[in-house]
């Protein structure tokens, strides 16, 4: 009965007060000083509880990169075919920016000094890059065949990259950012234009 007393708050919230748990605690102690115990303790949940949620402590680092990684298969699956494949890779890429909270700005990201994630941000976040990597290879390759996989795979690290080097101008910009999406716009921009011979009239063949 304790238990349920301490962990009864509502559900749809426990993940967003871990996440805030975790930065305090981060701010306070470090990541390295902070365990998932400590975070679980601080958000009123039980250990179990958190790994309802993340499968890590770093996992807290990415609440909101992860949701929008996970929207990005989504948008792809139902965009129209596009003469050009990379039309609707750029469309997709520009409209989950557009719909990422711009209040949400990750504080493992404008906060890396005072809570030491750096070198966990370089590791964790190599995994989310794969992850995008391969969800815009795979519908390069699905969309325009797969004799055009080597340039696909080329296209999706390169498309990849440029976002993720968008989102950390954004993050780091302070409070006279601009929306999201204008940057990656600006930054997948130039990538789509000079791939993009590669795949005439290759995404509307399928």
């Amino acid at each position: 009965m304790a238990e349920k007393q301490r962990v009864g708050r509502p559900r749809r919230s426990s993940r967003r007060m871990l996440e805030e748990a975790a930065a305090e605690l981060f701010l306070e102690q470090t990541y390295d000083g902070t365990t998932i115990d400590e975070i679980s303790t601080r958000a009123g949940v039980s250990r179990n509880t958190f790994f309802n949620y993340f499968s890590s402590k770093s996992d807290v680092l990415w609440v909101d990169v992860d949701e929008t990684i996970s929207a990005l298969s989504g948008i792809l699956s139902s965009l129209p075919r596009h003469e050009n494949v990379l039309d609707g890779v750029e469309a997709a890429l520009t409209r989950v920016a557009s719909e990422h909270p711009s209040s949400r700005v990750p504080w493992a990201l404008t906060q890396v000094d005072l809570m030491g994630t750096r070198n966990e941000l370089l590791s964790s976040g190599m995994v989310r890059v794969l992850a995008v990597t391969e969800i815009l290879a795979s519908f390069i390759s699905s969309r325009a065949g797969a004799d055009v996989k080597p340039d696909g795979d080329t296209a999706a690290a390169a498309l990849t990259a440029a976002t993720a080097t968008a989102a950390a101008r954004w993050a780091g910009d302070g409070v006279g950012r601009r929306a999201l999406d204008d940057y990656v716009r600006e930054a997948i921009g130039p990538v789509c234009s000079g791939f993009r011979p590669c795949f005439d009239g290759a995404g509307a063949q399928r």
